[in-house]
């Protein structure tokens, strides 16, 4: 009678385990990718400052802010009427 408790508690040590481990493994996913958006960034910026050098009347602009108060939700029950 006390086999079945003990196979439960092995096999949910085996699923912690392997929860853990995968865990583990997309952690460092996310920092190789995160360190590979911010290298892009910095590139992206030495190329629009190479781009400014060479031809300063066609750079590109970011776009400006919008000048309009803060977004607001418009439910679409609203828009059916």
């Amino acid at each position: 009678m006390l086999i079945l408790p003990w196979i439960v508690a092995v096999a949910a040590l085996l699923v912690a385990g392997m929860a853990l481990l995968r865990a583990r493994r997309v952690a460092r996913r996310a920092d190789r990718l995160m360190e590979s958006y911010w290298e892009l960034r910095y590139e992206v910026g030495q190329l629009q400052a190479r781009v400014d050098r060479l031809d300063p009347a066609q750079a590109i602009q970011a776009p400006e802010p919008s000048r309009g108060g803060p977004s607001v939700f418009i439910p679409v029950s609203s828009l059916k009427r």
